[in-house]
C-alpha cells in the first residue's frame, strides 16, 4: 500500500511539471509587465564575429557612453566562461511611445589608433549585440525572395576603399498585451499575479504590455554638421532621417567624429510571451533535417542491431557446445582448440598502469553522468537559450558533485584488480581527482594566455581563475576522496576464475590488434557525425543549438552502440587467444574521440574558411582538444565497463578447472 502511495506522488509531479511544461515557461525567468510610459533599458554584449571567434567589449570602439556611466550587468559563471560582457547601453526607450530622429551623442573625433582599430573590427566582420528585455537584438535580411534572420547587427561595412559605420539604428519592439487572468489560469492559481513583476498600484485598469520581440535595422547616415548644433543626449534632431539599410553615406575619417543617432517603433503583436523564442530557434541554417538525421539513427541501430544478435547467437551456441561436454571432452577440447576458453589464467591479469585505467574510467563515469544530467535538465527547458550561461554552469555543477562517482568507481576497480587489497587506494582518487581537470586546466590556461595576449572578453579573468581553482579543491576533490573512501569501504568485484603465475603467450597475430582498435570507433562515430555539425554550428557560427531532446537520444543511440563495438572487440581479441583486453576494450570505443577531432579539422577547413589569424585557429583546435578528450574518456569508460561486465558473464558461464 505504501508503494502504490508513492508511485501515486511520482505519478502527480511527473503530471504537474508535463502541464508546466506545456502551458508555461519552464527555464525559470517570468515574464515582466511594463506600464504604458515606463522605461526600457537596452543592454549590450561583447562584440562578436565568426572570423575571428574572440569576443570584444562593447566600449572597446568609439561608441556612445550611458550618462551614468558604464556599469556590468550582473554575470552568472557560465557567462563568464563563454566570454559575455553584459553592460548597460545609452539606448533608453519609453514603453509603448514612438520616437524618430533621437539623438545620442556625438564622438570626440577619431584618432589613428581608433581610425585603424574601427577598421580593423569592419574588415573581421564584427557584429554588435543588443538585448532587450533578455531578447537579443534580431536582424533580417532578405536574399532570393526569402528572409534571413540573424543576431545582432554588423559595426560597419567597407564599399571599395571606404569605411562606412552604421551609426544610425531604426528599432521595432514587439509587444503584447498583459493578460493577467490567463497568466494566472496557467501558474494554476489564483495568487500567479503574486508571482509576476506587476507596475502601478492594484486593481489599475491602465493596460500593461510584455516585450516579446526586438528587431533592429542599421543604417549608415551622414549628418549635417548644422543639425547637431546644442544637441544634448536624448534631444530630437530638427531634420528627419530616412533609414535605408541599402545605402551607405557615414564614412569614417581619421580626426573626425562620429554622430550616432536612433529611433524606435512600438507594435502590438500576437505572439504570447512564452512563443517569444521561437523566432530565434527557427533561425535559416540552424534548422534541424529532422528527416534525414532520423533516417541515419534508423540505418545506425538496424546495423548494431544485426551486430548484436549475431553476437549473442555466436557466444549462446558456443556456450551451449560446450556446456554439452563432458569434464573428459572438456579437457581434450582446451587442448585442441584454441579461443577464449584458453586464456581462463590470464584473462583477468592485472593490466598496465592500472592505476592510470581506474583514473580515467572513474574521469569517465563523472564526464559521462555529467552530460547526461545536464542534456536531461537541458531537455526540458531549465538550460534553454532565455537563460544565458546556465548551461555551462549546470555542467560545472553536475561535474563537481559527480565527482563522488568519479572516487568510487576508480577506487572499487582498482580494489577489483588487486582481490580486495585496499593499498593505494587514496593515490588512485587524488589521480582521478586531478588527471582529467589537470589535462583541461593546462589546455585552458594556455589559451587564456592567447586570449589575454589579445585583450579578448573571451579571456578567464584572474579573479575566475582562482575561483576555478578554489571549486576544483575545495569542492570536488574532497567529494572525490569521499567516493574513494566509499569504493575502499565497497566489496570488490570478485572474479569467477583464478589468474596463473606465469602469463600465457600472446600467439602472433595477422593483423596488428591495434589497428582494429582504432578502426573500431567509426560506427560510434557513424551515430552523431549529422548531429555533430549542428553542435559546430551553434559552437563557432553563433546559431542556437535546442533540440537538447533529439541530442538526449542520439546520446543514448552513442552509448549502445559504444557497449556493442567493445564488446565485439573484446570478444574478437579473446577468441585470438589475445587476453590483454583492458585497455584495448577502453580505447575501442573511446577511438570516436580521433574521428571526432579530424571531423574538426574538416568543419575547420571547409565549414569556417573566414577564420583568420594563427590566435584563433589555435583557440578552435585546442578548445576542440578539450572536447574530443572528454569524448574520449566517457566513450572509453562506456566499452571498458560493458567488456568488464562480458568478460565477468563469460567466464562465469562456464565450469572451468
Amino acid at each position: 500500500m505504501v508503494s502504490f502511495d508513492k508511485l501515486k506522488i511520482w505519478v502527480l509531479c511527473i503530471c504537474l511539471v508535463s502541464e508546466l511544461g506545456y502551458g508555461f515557461y519552464l527555464p525559470g525567468s517570468y515574464p515582466h509587465k511594463y506600464g504604458v510610459g515606463d522605461f526600457l533599458n537596452v543592454k549590450v554584449n561583447s562584440l562578436t564575429s565568426i572570423d575571428t571567434e574572440l569576443p570584444y567589449s562593447y566600449y572597446s570602439l568609439p561608441f556612445c557612453k550611458p550618462e551614468e556611466g558604464v556599469k556590468d550587468s550582473a554575470e552568472n559563471l557560465g557567462e563568464l566562461l563563454m566570454g559575455d560582457r553584459i553592460e548597460n547601453s545609452p539606448y533608453r526607450f519609453k514603453m509603448y511611445t514612438n520616437e524618430t530622429e533621437v539623438f545620442l551623442c556625438q564622438t570626440k573625433p577619431l584618432s589613428a589608433d581608433e581610425f585603424k582599430l574601427l577598421k580593423e573590427r569592419i574588415d573581421e566582420m564584427y557584429q554588435v549585440n543588443l538585448i532587450l528585455d533578455n531578447l537579443p537584438a534580431i536582424r533580417y535580411t532578405k536574399k532570393e525572395n526569402y528572409f534571413l534572420r540573424w543576431t545582432g547587427y554588423p559595426v560597419g561595412i567597407k564599399v571599395q576603399d571606404a569605411y562606412y559605420v552604421f551609426n544610425h539604428l531604426k528599432f521595432t519592439v514587439l509587444v503584447h498585451k498583459f493578460e493577467e487572468t490567463n497568466v494566472a489560469r496557467v501558474m494554476g492559481t489564483g495568487d500567479g499575479s503574486e508571482v509576476i513583476s506587476t507596475v502601478g498600484n492594484e486593481g489599475s485598469d491602465a493596460p500593461g504590455y510584455m516585450v516579446v520581440g526586438f528587431e533592429v535595422v542599421p543604417c549608415s547616415f551622414q549628418h549635417t554638421p548644422d543639425s547637431l548644433k546644442n544637441l544634448k543626449m536624448y534631444n530630437k534632431l530638427p531634420s528627419p532621417i530616412k533609414c535605408d539599410p541599402t545605402t551607405v553615406s557615414m564614412a569614417i575619417k581619421e580626426n573626425e567624429p562620429v554622430s550616432f543617432t536612433y529611433e524606435v517603433n512600438f507594435v502590438e503583436s500576437d505572439i504570447k510571451w512564452p512563443s517569444r523564442w521561437d523566432a530565434y530557434l527557427k533561425m535559416e541554417g540552424a534548422k534541424v533535417h529532422w528527416f534525414s538525421i532520423l533516417n541515419s539513427l534508423m540505418v545506425i541501430t538496424f546495423l548494431a542491431g544485426i551486430v548484436l544478435v549475431i553476437f549473442l547467437r555466436t557466444i549462446r551456441r558456443d556456450l551451449a557446445r560446450y556446456d554439452e561436454l563432458d569434464k573428459e571432452a572438456q579437457a581434450q577440447m582446451n587442448e585442441e582448440l584454441s579461443g577464449w576458453k584458453l586464456v581462463v589464467g590470464d584473462v583477468f591479469r592485472a593490466p598496465s598502469n592500472p592505476g592510470l585505467l581506474c583514473a580515467m574510467v572513474g574521469d569517465g563515469v563523472q564526464i559521462l553522468g555529467m552530460a547526461v544530467v545536464t542534456i536531461m535538465f537541458a531537455a526540458l527547458g531549465f538550460m534553454s537559450p532565455a537563460s544565458r550561461g546556465t548551461l555551462i554552469t549546470g555542467m560545472l555543477f553536475f561535474y563537481m558533485i559527480l565527482g563522488v562517482a568519479a572516487g568510487y568507481v576508480s577506487v572499487r576497480l582498482w580494489r577489483t584488480i588487486f582481490c580486495g587489497d585496499h593499498k593505494g587506494w587514496v593515490g588512485v582518487a587524488w589521480k582521478a581527482a586531478c588527471f582529467f581537470p589537470g589535462l583541461s586546466f593546462l589546455i585552458l590556461t594556455v589559451l587564456n594566455f592567447l586570449l589575454w595576449g589579445s585583450h579578448s572578453t573571451g579571456a578567464i579573468p584572474f579573479s575566475l581563475f582562482v575561483v576555478l581553482i578554489l571549486l576544483w579543491f575545495c569542492i570536488s576533490v574532497p567529494l572525490t576522496l569521499i567516493g574513494g573512501y566509499l569504493g575502499a569501504k565497497a566489496p570488490h568485484i570478485e572474479y569467477p576464475v583464478r589468474t596463473n603465475q606465469i602469463p600465457r603467450e600472446i600467439p602472433a597475430q595477422k593483423y596488428p590488434s591495434w589497428l582494429l582498435v582504432l578502426g573500431a570507433g567509426t560506427l560510434p562515430f557513424g551515430t552523431l557525425f549529422i548531429e555533430l555539425f549542428f553542435i559546430m554550428s551553434s559552437l563557432w557560427m553563433g546559431r542556437v543549438y535546442y533540440v537538447f531532446g533529439f541530442l538526449l537520444i542520439v546520446m543514448i543511440l552513442l552509448v549502445v552502440v559504444c557497449a556493442e563495438v567493445s564488446l565485439v572487440l573484446t570478444y574478437m581479441h579473446l577468441c585470438v587467444e589475445d587476453w590483454k583486453w583492458w585497455w584495448k576494450s577502453f580505447f575501442a570505443s573511446g577511438s570516436v574521440a580521433i574521428y571526432i577531432f579530424l571531423y574538426s579539422i574538416n568543419y575547420l577547413i571547409f565549414d569556417l574558411k573566414s577564420l583568420s589569424g594563427p590566435v584563433s585557429a589555435t583557440l578552435y583546435l585546442g578548445y576542440s582538444l578539450f572536447m574530443v578528450l572528454a569524448i574520449m574518456f566517457a566513450t572509453g569508460t562506456v566499452g571498458f565497463l560493458s567488456s568488464f561486465w562480458f568478460v565477468h558473464y563469460l567466464f562465469s558461464s562456464v565450469k572451468l578447472d
